[in-house]
């Protein structure tokens, strides 16, 4: 069964989502992350995806202290994402509670350093995020996607497949936060083309139907945010995904 991941993203102690990335249609909501945390823990949720866009933006983390506060009240597992970019950054990021990092610009900027990860902390606790500005081009970006780099998506996760990567998240940049369905082919493309991947899919999601498809399709997770804070996907309607075996 896919698992299901609400995203909390951070800027400036609020939780905020942008529409494609554009840091001029971010729309703050009124809404407490560690609050919003234990909604989501009272429901059923095991992970959340918990984004510091300030640490993306300036290259190394900012909001350690929410990833704390949500760590030490609450039985969450957290993936925390944003500016971690050296050895240090990820060991602080384990100190707080994160239960697991992914990260993006240090696998462009140094590719051995993120695959030494892998081995050094265990391919267990490490996600890969590789997000693409169009689906075409496969550009991935970086930087809190404000940089694109030059390399492709499936070059970009070859070489750290070949490495033991075993969680990748890929996010359609252009649907993100539009409430346009995901990215279907896109995704099956990745799981042909890397059958032992357990991909996160984010970006786009309308409601329960577009994760059963996912999840029909054998994506590992999908990661939400717009659908539920715009009230368009309800918790309750992701029962279904979290009945425990």
């Amino acid at each position: 069964m896919i698992q299901v991941i609400p995203s909390i993203a951070i800027r400036k102690g609020k939780v905020v989502k942008m529409r494609k990335g554009d840091p001029s249609s971010e729309k703050a909501y009124d809404e407490n992350p560690l609050d919003l945390s234990k909604r989501f823990e009272d429901h059923g949720i095991d992970v959340i995806h918990l984004v510091d866009l300030d640490g993306a933006e300036k290259g190394s983390p900012r909001n350690f202290h929410v990833l704390e506060a949500i760590a030490n009240h609450t039985d969450l597992k957290i993936d925390f994402t944003g500016g971690i970019s050296n050895d240090g950054d990820i060991s602080s990021a384990y100190e707080f509670g994160a239960d697991y990092i992914t990260a993006s610009s240090v696998a462009i900027t140094n590719p051995e350093l993120f695959a030494s990860w892998i081995v050094s902390f265990g391919r267990e606790k490490i996600t890969l995020s590789a997000d693409v500005t169009d689906i075409k081009s496969k550009k991935v970006a970086f930087r809190g996607w404000q940089k694109i780099s030059e390399l492709t998506l499936f070059d970009h996760l070859r070489f750290f497949y070949e490495k033991g990567l075993k969680y990748a998240k890929c996010t359609d940049i252009s649907r993100d936060g539009v409430l346009e369905g995901p990215a279907f082919d896109f995704y099956q493309e990745i799981l042909t083309t890397f059958p032992d991947l357990k991909v996160l899919a984010s970006g786009g999601i309308r409601g329960v139907d577009d994760i059963q498809r996912l999840n029909d399709m054998g994506v590992f997770a999908v990661i939400f945010g717009k659908a539920y804070y715009e009230g368009v996907l309800k918790l309750k309607d992701l029962e279904r995904f979290l009945i425990k075996a």
